[in-house]
């Protein structure tokens, strides 16, 4: 909408402008002075600079310190959002080492406990052993004692059926010796057939 109202102004100032300038003509060089043109240029300039001012630096400025803003404003929240980064990387390193350090308390108290429970295994499994041990060795004793019994009373029974046997009947020597070998033959028969 602006643009309508400056495209006429600037239209007619440059079609009217550089030949008036240039009719008023002389000839010169580069390096004439002519009143009138630096008068024209002079008040075209101040034109377009209040054109400017009144329509376009306005609004380019707005955009600019808009633009600025924005620039500043994202800037502050990168910092803020680096802040943040920051905290929670340290935050998260902080859990991180209180979790490695709980790890390792909680490995240390396992092996202790590992050690507890093997050495606590290792003496049960020697009491069980040695109560083992007892009972068998208490075993054998009385198994050996009673087998001791056993024998004696045999030889004692043994001893008094051939007392027997040789009282009733008196033979010569002969006689007694078959007695006595048959007799220790019953015996070992009989020792065969128990169980040991």
């Amino acid at each position: 909408m602006r643009a309508h109202r400056i495209l006429p102004l600037v239209g007619i100032l440059t079609a009217t402008g550089p030949e008036a300038l240039f009719a008023a003509g002389g000839s010169g060089g580069v390096f004439d002075v002519n009143p009138g043109l630096s008068l024209w240029a002079t008040v075209v300039f101040l034109i377009l600079l209040w054109i400017l001012g009144r329509f376009a630096w306005g609004p380019i400025l707005r955009q600019v310190e808009k633009r600025e803003d924005h620039i500043q404003s994202s800037l502050d929240e990168a910092r803020e959002h680096n802040a943040e980064a920051e905290r929670l990387l340290k935050e998260h390193k902080a859990q991180l080492a209180d979790a490695r350090r709980q790890a390792n308390d909680l490995i240390a108290e396992a092996k202790v406990a590992a050690q507890e429970l093997r050495t606590e295994l290792q003496e049960e499994a020697r009491a069980d052993a040695e109560r083992i041990r007892e009972r068998t060795q208490a075993e054998i004793r009385r198994e050996w004692e009673q087998a001791r019994d056993t024998i004696r009373r045999e030889a004692v029974e043994l001893a008094l059926s051939a007392a027997s046997q040789l009282l009733h009947e008196r033979l010569d020597g002969a006689r007694d010796r078959e007695l006595v070998e048959r007799f220790l033959d019953e015996v070992a028969d009989e020792a065969e057939e128990t169980p040991a």
